[in-house]
C-alpha cells in the first residue's frame, strides 16, 4: 500500500516532516509568486479557474494526473486530519483505518440550521438550488439524499478526505460532472473574492451528500488547524489600533466591512483562538454601552491584550452563571450556585487568573451571558444571577 496526501497550498508554509505530505500549489497558473512546488496546471487542469473552485483546481489535478498510488487524500496547508489524542496521522495509520473504512474525513459541522439556510445567508442560495436541479438531472439516485440532507443541519468541511484512488476518482467525476454543467448555467460575476469560491463552499456539503448517498463507511475525525490564516491576523492588528485610539464606531463600521467579506472570519477554521469573536463582543459592548452610558470600557483599558483578557474573564464568569440557574436538579443547583459564588469572589478580587474590574457595565455582562445560555429565560436569570453575586462581591 502507499499513501499520498496532497496540502493544498497558496502561499509558502512549513511542509510536514513526512514524504506522505506533497505540497501542491493551486491556481499556479495565475500565481504572482512560485514557491517551488508542484504546480496544479500540469497535464489535464483547472488551474485558470481556481478563483472559482479554490482548492478543487488541485483536487481536479490530483484526479487527472496522480497514477501511482493506492490511497490518496486531500488536506490544507494548515488544516491535516488528526486522531483524538491531538496527533496527525502517520501513514501506517491511514493504511490500517482504510483496512476497515471506505472514507477518512472531518467530524460532521453541527449548523445553527438547516445546511440551505446557512448558505442562503452568506451566499446565493439559487446557486445551490440550482446544484439540486441538475443531480435530479444527471444522478438522480443522489437526489432524495440531496433534498433531505440540505434540510438539516450538518456538513462536512474543508475538503479534507483520503481514500482509495479508485473511489477518490469516483468522487471527482461525480462532483466536477455536477460543477461543470452548474458553471453553464450560473452567473459567475460576485461582488468579491469571497464568494468567487462558490464550488469549493459547495462542495463541502456535496462530500456529505455523496459519502451518505452511497452509504460509505467514513472514518469521520478532528481536525488539526495550524497556524492562523495571515487575513486573521491582520484584521486583530487593525482591531488592535482601533482600540488603542479608542475609536469604537472607527472599530463598528471596520468589523462590519471585514464580515461583509469574509462571512468566515468567525469560524473556528478562521478564528483558532476565538479572538475575532471576542473583538466583535468587544465591538459591540463599547458602542452599545457609548450609547447608554456616554462613555465605554475603552476610557478604562485600550491594549488589545488587555482587553482579550477581560473579555475572556467577564466570559468565563457569565458561563459558570448560565451553569449554575440551568442545572437539572435542586441540589445540583445549589451545588453550582456554591461553587459559582466562590469562584466569581476570587474572581471578582483579582485572585483568580482573570479579574473582571467594578466598572463593567450592565451592558457587559448582558451581553456575556447571552454567549452562553440558550434560552431567552435562561438568559434573564443568569444576568440577573450574575449581576447579584458579582455586585456583592465587588462591595
Amino acid at each position: 500500500m502507499s499513501v499520498k496526501i496532497y496540502a493544498m497550498t497558496h502561499k509558502q508554509f512549513a511542509v510536514p516532516d513526512d514524504p506522505m505530505y506533497v505540497p501542491l500549489h493551486v491556481g499556479h497558473k495565475n500565481a504572482k509568486e512560485d514557491f517551488g512546488y508542484i504546480g496544479d496546471d500540469t497535464g489535464d487542469n483547472i488551474s485558470e479557474l481556481n478563483c472559482y473552485y479554490a482548492e478543487l483546481s488541485g483536487a481536479y489535478w490530483v484526479w487527472k494526473n496522480v497514477v501511482d498510488v493506492d490511497y490518496v487524500g486531500i488536506c490544507h496547508y494548515r488544516r491535516f486530519l488528526m486522531g483524538e489524542e491531538g496527533y496527525v496521522f502517520s501513514e501506517a495509520e491511514y493504511e490500517q483505518i482504510l483496512q476497515t473504512y471506505d472514507i477518512v474525513t472531518t467530524k460532521q459541522l453541527e449548523l445553527p440550521g438547516s445546511y440551505r439556510n446557512g448558505f442562503g445567508a452568506h451566499h446565493n442560495v439559487s446557486i445551490l438550488d440550482e446544484t439540486g436541479r441538475i443531480i435530479s438531472e444527471i444522478y438522480p439516485e443522489y437526489y432524495d439524499t440531496f433534498v433531505s440532507l440540505v434540510h438539516q443541519d450538518k456538513t462536512y468541511f474543508g475538503n479534507i478526505m483520503v481514500a482509495e484512488k479508485k473511489l477518490y476518482d469516483a468522487y471527482c467525476e461525480w462532483l466536477f460532472t455536477i460543477f461543470f454543467a452548474l458553471q453553464e448555467r450560473i452567473d459567475l460575476t460576485f461582488a468579491d473574492d469571497y464568494h468567487k469560491r462558490v464550488f469549493g463552499f459547495i462542495s463541502e456539503f456535496l462530500l456529505y451528500v455523496w459519502v451518505k448517498a452511497r452509504n460509505l463507511k467514513a472514518y469521520e475525525c478532528r481536525v488539526a488547524v495550524i497556524g492562523e490564516k495571515k487575513e486573521t491576523n491582520e484584521v486583530m492588528e487593525k482591531m488592535a489600533d482601533y482600540f488603542w485610539r479608542r475609536d469604537a464606531a472607527g472599530a463598528k463600521a471596520y468589523f462590519a466591512s471585514v464580515l461583509k467579506k469574509r462571512p468566515d472570519i468567525l469560524m473556528e477554521a478562521s478564528d483558532i483562538n476565538g479572538e475575532c469573536k471576542l473583538c466583535l463582543q468587544a465591538v459591540s459592548t463599547a458602542n452599545l454601552e457609548l450609547a447608554e452610558y456616554g462613555s465605554c470600557f475603552l476610557q478604562h483599558i485600550n491594549g488589545y491584550t488587555e482587553i482579550m483578557e477581560y473579555f475572556r474573564g467577564l466570559n468565563s464568569i457569565a458561563a459558570e452563571a448560565v451553569f449554575a440557574v440551568s442545572t437539572e436538579s435542586e441540589q445540583k443547583e445549589r451545588k453550582a450556585k456554591t461553587e459559582y459564588v466562590k469562584t466569581i469572589e476570587q474572581k471578582s478580587r483579582g485572585q483568580g487568573k482573570e479579574s473582571v474590574p467594578s466598572w463593567t457595565s450592565d451592558i457587559a455582562i448582558r451581553a456575556a451571558v447571552r454567549l452562553y445560555a440558550y434560552g431567552s429565560e435562561n438568559a434573564e436569570r443568569a444576568y440577573r444571577y450574575c449581576k447579584k453575586v458579582f455586585f456583592k462581591c465587588k462591595n
